[in-house]
């Protein structure tokens, strides 16, 4: 261990030298010795000479107790050891961070605004704590100050907190394509495929929001008249919290909509936010528009069944993009039925999966796609229903003709259950053998359209198969982020409490991307490594722990320097 001396020559010819405390470790793949910072101490000043004869001192008084300068030198006893926080998780998301310029962006964009210059530094804490600890923003202001190291904040309050998510939505705009531009250097990303989807999350309120006027958008309008003095005209009145289809089966409760696009290798580029009543057709051309100006390549955009009216297809193609599109099988639409009705022999792709293209017509290519273990799957599923639907009728002959009526009209609610009942001449209430019939035609089985002539029928179907990814991001959002629930009122801290979500899954799919390995086995084995503080008479200084094979192995997938050993050293006259 050695105290290293490094200069740099300025424009004007001064020289300025910068001390670090450091060691050599060879290393047996490169077969040499490399050396390692354990400790910066910046540049070398008037009052660093003292500093370090200070700590020489307490060193040597620590290694020679009643040694000649003890009497010279404060009593020295042994080093309190007063905390320690987990700092890997934190450090790697901080440095990824950096990477992907979020910093200086969000740095930049905050010079104009008068804001509290640590904003930036209160978005990371609250994007790293959506990552390693989801909580609400009254308990991350505590995990920051009492759990957490989070690098450059030392301490935060909630009010700075809700500040920061209020210039988050200021600038979400220009933060947005400006992060999308990194990231795709960063990873090379290959934006030929966006696959699109939305989920919804609800809030366990008494009731909706009260209705206000909305732009074609769904954000609020801040002048609203009839067109006149430059005022605008709402496209529609609604509140943000609302009823609507919940993908969460939770119809009654008040929910948003949440909208996310992402590419083939599962990194999520842009995430909207919409009423909770907003319908799926007419989102993805909103989301083609707002990622016009991103200057994209040629794009295929991929998106599920809800998606498929014939206004959002004709959308797409302009530009010259394309798309694939899942359609209803058993929407008994006259492409559905004249696909299914085509023969022709299944080819076998990869992942258990079989493709047939058929013909329809000129403009669009249809694909028949078959997966043996979902037909099982189906068959088991629709055994179920029909054993259920069995006991629902069973003995319904002997009922009067209303409570017969009755009992349809509550199963005609449940669809899954109405597809398999006919009802006779009578009234009797019957298992519809024909409908079991056609239904099993179709287990396993699911059609495609796209519009790209140079796709193969392989391509289009594995394609598609990748919107999993944007399922994944769901599954991950909800369950590992925390995106509900959603400790806030206002519309935007809502917002900005999903693009605090998006941000911390960005950063976690890098993170997975490049390493190979799940966040959450990334996550505990990063909050293993920790950094203790200690305090004593000669001062104090904060020391991480020992690197694990492990964690050196996520830093060198990553690319990240490792932590440096010493964190911080400060001898008593500097220690507060």
């Amino acid at each position: 261990m050695y105290l290293r001396s490094t200069s740099q020559t300025r424009k004007d010819g001064s020289v300025v030298r910068y001390l670090q405390l450091a060691h050599n470790v060879w290393d047996g793949e490169k077969g040499r010795s490399e050396t390692k910072v354990l400790y910066n101490f910046g540049r070398e000043q008037a009052g660093t000479r003292d500093t370090l004869e200070r700590l020489v001192g307490s060193i040597s008084r620590y290694l020679h107790p009643g040694g000649p300068d003890e009497a010279l030198a404060p009593e020295l006893s042994d080093f309190t050891f007063m905390e320690s926080r987990p700092m890997g998780g934190a450090y790697v998301l901080d440095t990824l961070w950096r990477a992907l310029g979020i910093e200086e962006t969000v740095t930049r964009l905050l010079a104009p605004r008068r804001r509290d210059r640590r904003a930036e530094r209160a978005l990371f804490a609250l994007v790293a704590n959506r990552a390693l600890a989801p909580s609400s923003k009254l308990a991350a202001a505590e995990w920051v100050n009492e759990d957490a190291e989070i690098p450059g904040l030392a301490s935060i309050t909630d009010d700075a907190l809700y500040r920061a998510m209020d210039f988050l939505l200021e600038i979400a705009p220009a933060l947005e394509k400006a992060v999308f531009g990194q990231v795709a250097n960063l990873l090379n990303l290959e934006v030929d495929l966006l696959f699109f989807d939305t989920t919804s999350t609800y809030f366990c309120i008494d009731g909706a929001d009260d209705p206000v006027g909305r732009d074609g958008r769904g954000e609020v309008l801040a002048d609203i008249g009839d067109g006149d003095d430059g005022q605008q005209t709402p496209a529609t009145s609604t509140g943000f919290r609302i009823y609507g289809k919940s993908k969460d089966h939770r119809d009654d409760l008040p929910q948003i909509v949440v909208g996310l696009a992402v590419t083939r290798e599962g990194i999520p580029v842009r995430v909207w936010s919409w009423p909770g009543n907003t319908s799926d057709s007419a989102l993805i051309r909103q989301v083609k528009a707002d990622l016009r100006e991103w200057t994209l390549s040629r794009v295929v955009w991929v998106a599920d069944r809800g998606f498929t009216s014939r206004e959002n297809r004709r959308y797409l193609r302009r530009g010259d993009d394309h798309y694939i599109m899942g359609e209803k099988l058993r929407s008994g639409s006259a492409e559905a039925q004249a696909a299914l009705s085509r023969a022709g022999r299944y080819k076998e792709v990869a992942g258990n999966l079989k493709v047939k293209e058929v013909k329809i017509g000129e403009n669009e290519r249809f694909v028949v796609c078959h997966n043996p273990e979902a037909a099982e799957r189906d068959a088991e599923v629709r055994a179920h229903l029909l054993d259920h639907l069995t006991g629902l009728i069973k003995g319904s002959d002997r009922l009067p003709p209303m409570k017969r009526a009755e009992l349809k009209g509550v199963i005609s609610t449940k669809p899954g259950l109405s597809r398999f009942l006919r009802a006779t001449g009578g009234g009797l209430l019957r298992i519809d053998a024909e409908a079991i019939a056609a239904d099993e035609k179709l287990d396993g089985k699911y059609l495609l359209r796209s519009s790209d002539p140079s796709l193969s029928p392989e391509d289009i179907a594995l394609g598609y198969k990748q919107l999993a990814e944007v399922e994944r991001g769901w599954r991950d959002l909800k369950h590992v982020l925390d995106l509900r629930p959603v400790y806030h009122r206002k519309e935007e801290r809502i917002r900005a409490h999903v693009l605090l979500c998006w941000l911390a899954l960005l950063l976690i799919r890098i993170t997975e991307t490049k390493t190979g390995d799940t966040w959450p086995n990334l996550r505990r084995e990063l909050e293993r490594l920790h950094v203790g503080t200690f305090e004593g008479s000669a001062g104090f200084f904060r020391k991480r722990t020992a690197l694990t094979a492990a964690q050196k192995t996520i830093f060198r997938k990553l690319a990240i320097q490792e932590p440096a050993e010493m964190q911080e050293i400060r001898p008593r006259a500097e220690a507060s």
